[in-house]
């Protein structure tokens, strides 16, 4: 059996022996990205777009974008959205969200605007119980500004600001932003997934739709964090940082559900 895929923009036409089995998300938008060769946002991008198709949200979503590599989130996805100052995706939801408590709220953020400028914003919003849905995408550095270090950088990683490597006796030892919500009272998931392979897509997948329902049921805080590849800053060919994903960031980030309260059991696929 032959099978096809279209975008949105062809003409859908299958003969009695094919089936559509792929399609560009509706929740996509036909636009390209501006992602350097290898860069997992765009997996991530897909996936977030997959689950609002499922779900059926399309019409209610808004993302908040943030500032650095996915500061143009809002135009990659066909959905209403918003771009935020620094940092501050989750105060903007936060508002938002209030505002339009029917619409389902998400902010996308990097390691530079989430763990580090914006840390008190999302902590904030995890302890008030928000009722927004947070993608977080860990590659281990500052990805827009040239590769320098993130609370997020590996022990030992080069960046372009930490030459010899990251030094924890200066510098302190990597940010841990899963088991740091899950450890906060208004959060009702956070898990750890990647995207350096398609088994781990697939539970990444499964762990974005679960924090989506969250918001759906009116729960609380819901949080994915993402290891992503930075083929790029990191100097390597995207096989190679996809390796460097699996061998050094999952030894120090250990995938995994680090809270799910009761209403969410089974709704997850577990990340090992």
């Amino acid at each position: 059996m032959a099978t096809l895929a279209f975008t949105q923009t062809e003409e859908m036409v299958l003969k009695p022996t094919e089936q559509l089995v792929y399609e560009r998300p509706h929740s996509l938008d036909q636009r390209h990205t501006h992602y350097c060769p290898g860069c997992t946002h765009g997996t991530a991008h897909r996936l977030i777009a997959e689950v609002i198709d499922e779900l059926d949200i399309q019409e209610r979503t808004i993302i908040v974008a943030p500032v650095g590599c996915s500061v143009f989130a809002y135009d990659y996805f066909d959905v209403d959205g918003a771009e935020a100052a620094h940092g501050r995706a989750p105060a903007m939801a936060t508002g938002i969200k209030r505002a339009n408590p029917d619409n389902i709220v998400f902010t996308y953020q990097g390691d530079g605007d989430l763990a580090s400028i914006g840390i008190a914003e999302i902590i904030h919003a995890a302890v008030r119980g928000e009722k927004l849905t947070t993608i977080f995408i860990n590659n281990a550095n500052y990805g827009m500004t040239g590769g320098q270090m993130a609370p997020t950088t590996l022990p030992g990683q080069i960046t372009t600001s930490s030459p010899t490597g990251r030094e924890v006796a200066q510098t302190g030892y990597p940010m841990h932003i899963a088991e740091m919500m899950a450890g906060l009272p208004g959060t009702v998931y956070s898990v750890r997934r990647s995207l350096h392979d398609t088994r781990h897509i697939i539970q990444a997948k499964k762990a974005i739709k679960t924090a989506f329902e969250a918001q759906i049921i009116g729960l609380g805080f819901s949080i994915v964090e993402l290891l992503s590849s930075c083929p790029t800053n990191w100097g390597l060919p995207p096989v190679k940082a996809l390796e460097w994903v699996r061998d050094n960031m999952i030894p120090q980030y250990p995938l995994g559900d680090y809270k799910i309260v009761e209403e969410l059991q089974g709704k997850t696929g577990r990340g090992k």
